[in-house]
């Protein structure tokens, strides 16, 4: 077999975000970059290309305009609330720390420099349920979705003035890295499109691989352990590349990996329509004014509804002895509030049309609630809440579904509703009423509408499994994003950024994140291992 020998300043496995951003800052300090990915050039920019774009920041010109009062102070205690962080965490809270205090200036205002804008709403996730989260909106969108950020970057990167500096490499598989008396001397794979084998000497190395999202066993065998049993089906909302293979290198070579069983999964994942890959998951954003039941159709103890605590919902999922669940829903609601996480499925915000998008908001995204209603095997419509459990049945095979419970939950529901605001005595509804307070939700949030309404016929019940998503735990890296042994000694020459990082510091999340903090710490993890190679700071 033939094999390929290069030789380069700094070479970057992974072509995500982190490593776009780390090739780009590389660029601009003059040093020569060869970038792999294991994709092909189509899917340069791996998950975000395919996330809605939404990022994490604190007191910005966005916030401001719309009086949001914002500080890194109250920021960061947020952070720290929802983290519940180990004692012995230590690189994770000085990467939360770091990352709170400079998302700003380091990662808002530096994306606007390369022309990358943020839709004027704000919006206000993660807010808590039984631990605080976000006491203010922090999540700011990306006009034009991951798909635009990673374009721009993409742009940038192609069109820099050092660009002959950049060699891409796609469909290379790394496979080693090649570390020589504790020091890092490249990597070394399989080229995927020829079968031929490869190798880089570099005198950096970056490791910009992901998580471990992408291939369901590793997920499995790294199960948070009390949420029991990992549930039968896990949908795949990664991307298969992202195998967690370079995580087993490098613990091979003596690096920490550490909080591996700390993941962001999704509640409500459904099978893509289109999946591009087996068990293709989609992550939907779950209605909040859909009524959420157990598999056998009774209500959650505690109603379960999304904007608070995505881990929560999770959690409250994988107690049932099975873990999936149901949500039950009309036709007026799912056209008001249907939304899908990803830029394939938001193509106004994706195609930067005002238009569509206020279009959408007034009468409904009927383009997308009628493709997943035809198109996506996890939906079922109905005109009686009989008919409804009957499907339901039939889509799983079985009989858990208990037409009794259903009607039970359902109708006890809109019971609630229609003795009107002043008695309402129902958790759900408290926090639709609360959602609606502001605006970004008010406009996107049903006013307690009842489920079954013979004028808002069908019914739909959308089964959803639990969506792999984010690691959040992995290599364990000091503030410069060197990789640390073991023994907490960096290994010389090597460093890992993005998620396969953890974010940074191999954990930087603790249990929960406050969502908008994945894209934003792989542009800041990115610039940070640029600017420790290349002997500058921030």
């Amino acid at each position: 077999m033939e094999e390929s020998a290069y030789k380069t300043d700094v070479v970057i496995a992974g072509g995500g975000l982190a490593g776009m951003v780390s090739a780009l800052e590389l660029l601009n300090a003059g040093k020569k970059v060869i970038l792999l990915d294991r994709a092909e050039e189509s899917r340069f920019g791996g998950l975000a290309k395919e996330s809605f774009g939404g990022m994490f920041f604190v007191n910005t010109p966005h916030q401001r305009k719309a009086g949001i009062k914002d500080d890194v102070n109250l920021a960061l205690h947020d952070w720290h609330s929802f983290a519940e962080f180990d004692d012995d965490a230590n690189w994770p809270k000085k990467w939360a720390e770091l990352y709170v205090n400079s998302c700003t200036d380091e990662v808002y205002f530096w994306l606007k420099k390369h022309n990358i804008k943020f839709f004027p709403v704000v919006h206000w996730v993660e807010r808590g349920w039984n631990k605080p989260g976000n006491s203010l909106p922090r999540f700011h969108m990306v006009w034009g979705t991951g798909h635009g950020l990673v374009a721009e970057i993409e742009k940038h990167l192609l069109g820099h003035k050092n660009a002959q500096n950049l060699q891409l490499l796609f469909k290379h598989k790394v496979t080693d890295i090649s570390i020589e008396n504790g020091v890092a001397k490249g990597i070394s794979g399989i080229n995927e499109e020829n079968g031929e084998s490869f190798e880089v000497e570099a005198e950096a190395v970056v490791i910009a691989s992901g998580g471990i999202c992408g291939n369901i066993e590793k997920v499995r065998q790294n199960w948070h352990q009390p949420w029991g049993d990992p549930p039968e089906t896990i949908l795949n909302g990664s991307h298969p590349e992202a195998d967690g293979l370079l995580h087993d290198e490098i613990n091979k070579h003596n690096g920490n990996l550490t909080h591996m069983d700390k993941a962001w999964h999704y509640a409500a994942g459904v099978n893509h329509p289109r999946p591009h890959f087996e068990g293709h998951g989609l992550s939907l954003v779950p209605p909040k004014s859909a009524l959420w039941v157990k598999y056998t159709g009774e209500r959650f103890p505690i109603p379960l509804i999304t904007a608070y605590d995505t881990r929560f919902l999770v959690e409250e999922i994988c107690k049932q002895k099975k873990k999936y669940s149901w949500q039950i829903l009309n036709i007026k609601i799912a056209l008001k509030e249907m939304a899908v996480s990803g830029s394939e499925s938001n193509r106004a915000f994706r195609e930067k049309n005002i238009f569509l998008l206020m279009k959408n908001i007034l009468f409904g995204n009927k383009e997308l609630v009628n493709d997943l209603l035809n198109n996506c095997m996890d939906f079922v419509t109905a005109n009686s809440i009989e008919e409804l459990a009957g499907k339901m049945n039939a889509l799983t095979g079985e009989n858990d579904v208990d037409v009794n419970a259903l009607k039970h939950s359902i109708l006890n529901y809109d019971a609630n509703i229609e003795r009107g605001p002043k008695f309402h005595n129902d958790e759900q509804l408290r926090r639709i009423a609360h959602t609606r307070q502001y605006k970004g939700d008010k406009v996107r949030t049903c006013k307690f509408q009842k489920i079954f309404d013979k004028s808002t016929l069908p019914l739909i019940a959308i089964r959803e499994h639990i969506l792999s998503r984010k690691t959040l735990g992995g290599i364990q890296t000091d503030l410069e994003c060197r990789v640390l042994s073991k023994e907490q000694q960096p290994i010389e020459g090597l460093f890992a950024v993005g998620e396969a990082a953890g974010f940074g510091g191999g954990g930087m999340h603790g249990l929960r994140s406050l969502e908008g903090t994945f894209l934003g710490a792989c542009v800041l993890t990115g610039r940070v291992a640029a600017k420790t190679i290349s002997g500058k700071q921030l």
